[in-house]
């Protein structure tokens, strides 16, 4: 019997040509296009409904900025900062991150699509009931992942190391987990769909003993 294949994210590539450096003031609700933001500080802004399309930003921080329904598309983060991070159904298409530094991320309810995540520690990051599509996360520092409720398809975790993964009713498809490190999972039974490597399964092998009810003697 052949092996069964996982399909892996379909990540399109970002590029942004002539973008304007005199970066306005942010405001809520506004539309950004074409800008680059270097150096800048959001923390603290009203930002709720903003739509920021073909920007990049290099080293902003985003400490307590209030992103409530922001949409980015066709975006570039390097180093974006934030201890907390509170952006709650967001919407984030063809998006690149690069070291970000976030400590307590809200992005509960949120729609993700073709979005690629590169390097950097992350404390808590909420997903919960997210809809994620064509999502990579790479060489990650991830200490609790809640990914509770969501819908997720073609997805891949590669070399992350997370702490407490929590996939409670989720619904995944093509969720490529191999060669990441965990330390606990929550929710077993959310785990279908998701592609592990046989070193995961043996030290999975207690937690889903339980799970099911098997005593091991």
């Amino acid at each position: 019997m052949a092996a069964a294949k996982v399909t892996a994210p379909r990540i399109t590539p970002v590029r942004l040509d002539e973008l304007r450096d005199d970066a306005p003031d942010f405001q809520r609700g506004e539309r950004y296009d074409g800008i680059r933001f270097n150096r800048a500080s959001a923390d603290g802004e009203e930002l709720s409904g903003a739509d920021f399309i073909e920007c990049e930003f290099n080293g902003v921080s985003f400490n307590e900025a209030q992103l409530r329904g922001a949409t980015f598309r066709d975006c570039i983060f390097s180093e974006p900062f934030a201890p907390v991070f509170p952006a709650a159904r967001t919407s984030w298409q063809d998006v690149e991150i690069s070291n970000p530094r976030w400590g307590s991320a809200e992005l509960y309810e949120g729609t993700w699509r073709s979005v690629r995540i590169d390097g950097g520690k992350l404390d808590y990051v909420n997903l919960r009931g997210s809809k994620l599509m064509d999502v990579q996360i790479s060489d990650c520092i991830i200490n609790e992942l809640d990914l509770g409720g969501v819908t997720g398809t073609r997805v891949a975790l590669k070399n992350c190391t997370i702490g407490s993964l929590d996939v409670t009713g989720a619904k995944l498809k093509d969720v490529d987990l191999r060669s990441c490190e965990f330390r606990g999972i929550n929710g077993l039974a959310g785990l279908s769909g998701v592609v592990i490597d046989d070193y995961q399964l043996s030290l999975l092998a207690p937690l889903l003993a339980g799970h099911l009810g098997i005593r091991v003697l």
